[in-house]
């Protein structure tokens, strides 16, 4: 489950850290990130009017521990920035590993001696922090110098419970489509703008003896990820899973039996390889990157992976589909990334909110100068190509800038209880066709029994 973990909890970490919304492979630009990121934020008034008074540490927890990641540089150069313009504020890094963080918040938490910033995770996973009062709210800091605006629509909303935002994300990613171009030249298919077509396109492949698409369903999460997009489409929007907690809705809904006939309906199509339940994600994955599958539905981060790989320069993607005309194709499967939160109980908060408003506000210049900007959670603009962006880079970016919203996975937003139970249905339909209300009940009666 380890990559599952990359796009959520590991956002921050390695190459392929900076995930949603991105913009624009402008190539008339520059290579400038937007304007909002080319300037320092002014200091609150506050936090100016300390300047030159007593010296003041803010401890800054994050998981950019690997001096090689750019993330570390980018860091450590706006921090120098920012305490050069404030000489009589340190900035303290406590830099870890992602497991090692989430490790030491929970301890700090345990204790009320949560950093001045530290990093916690979207949704579901960030709430317990928030019903325990330790973040402090980061309404009236996104305010300041059009913070706010940076950001892609919609990232925002999953990190603010009761309309107070709490966190500020560097990243996010979506799932994409990734298609071999000379596969689908070879079988005579076009990419497909229906699911219709997609399952078409699958048959015919089949016929060529091309595998259709590649997957690794020994990490259950994969088909998971796959089917909840299907769910995307027959719900005709996002929100299904938060009718189903609220409820307004069963997992009998014709919605999610939709969903689960359109999964069998590519699994029966023949568009998996044999065995696909014994691949984990690497061997799945790797199908794709030596030309052995024709399509391969993975989060963006795959992007980088594959450009290394020996499909580089023949790869293009696309959105996921329509199903029966349902759903819009520029809702994605949202994975958005780790985040950063102050503490409630910090005893520098203007200056720190000061701090986090100016890291923000430069990231995603700096990112954009060392090719980190491949699907930041903010806003960039500039000449991706002539900064040395790839082809393929630059496409997956133009899919984030159509991004109009979308849904968490299953098991970012339900409990472990029925998540594990939805993990093991979906699996099971691709080794047997099961009667798709069998299954949907299944999953109501998993919810059931975890919510007693």
């Amino acid at each position: 489950m380890k990559h599952r973990f990359k796009w959520i909890n590991l956002a921050l970490a390695g190459t392929l850290t900076l995930g949603l919304a991105a913009c624009g492979g402008n190539s008339s630009g520059a290579g400038s990130a937007s304007p909002d990121a080319t300037k320092a934020p002014v200091a609150t008034k506050e936090a100016s009017s300390g300047s030159k008074g007593d010296k003041i540490t803010i401890t800054f927890q994050n998981i950019y521990p690997d001096p090689t990641d750019p993330k570390n540089g980018l860091m450590k150069k706006i921090v120098a920035a920012y305490e050069a313009e404030h000489p009589n504020i340190k900035i303290e890094l406590d830099s870890l590993n992602t497991d090692q963080q989430k490790l030491k918040l929970k301890t700090q938490a345990a204790s009320n001696e949560v950093p001045d910033i530290t990093i916690v995770n979207p949704s579901a996973q960030m709430k317990p922090y928030v019903d325990a009062k330790l973040l402090a709210p980061l309404n009236d800091m996104v305010e300041q110098n059009g913070l706010k605006a940076t950001f892609q629509e919609g990232i925002l909303d999953y990190y603010t419970f009761d309309k107070n935002l709490y966190a500020l994300p560097d990243g996010n990613n979506i799932a994409v489509v990734f298609y071999n171009k000379e596969l689908f030249a070879q079988a005579g298919v076009k990419v497909p703008s229906t699911f219709e077509e997609m399952v078409s396109a699958v048959k015919t492949l089949k016929e060529k003896k091309i595998t259709p698409m590649a997957i690794g369903e020994k990490d259950t999460w994969t088909g998971s990820f796959l089917f909840m997009n299907m769910l995307l489409r027959t719900n005709n929007g996002p929100g299904f899973l938060s009718d189903v907690i609220a409820g307004k809705r069963t997992f009998e809904d014709p919605a999610f039996v939709e969903a689960i006939d359109a999964f069998q309906s590519l699994v029966q199509a023949g568009a998996f390889q044999e065995g696909a339940t014994s691949f984990d994600y690497n061997a799945g994955e790797n199908l794709f990157k030596t030309g052995k599958a024709a399509m391969y539905f993975m989060g963006s981060w795959a992007t980088g992976g594959i450009e290394t790989s020996s499909v580089n320069g023949k790869v293009g993607v696309f959105k996921f589909p329509t199903i029966n005309g349902k759903g819009n194709a520029n809702e994605f499967m949202l994975a958005p990334g780790s985040a950063f939160a102050i503490s409630a109980n910090s005893k520098h908060l203007k200056e720190t909110k000061d701090f986090l408003n100016y890291f923000m506000l430069n990231f995603p210049k700096e990112a954009f100068k060392v090719k980190g900007a491949v699907g930041l959670a903010q806003k960039v603009e500039g000449d991706f190509k002539a900064n040395g962006y790839s082809d393929m880079a630059i496409e997956v970016m133009n899919l984030f800038k159509d991004v109009k919203g979308g849904d968490l996975a299953f098991d970012n937003t339900m409990n472990p209880g029925t998540a594990q139970g939805h993990l093991q249905s979906i699996q099971n339909l691709f080794v047997q066709k099961m009667d798709s209300k069998v299954t949907a009940k299944e999953h109501q009666t998993a919810y059931q029994s975890n919510n007693k």
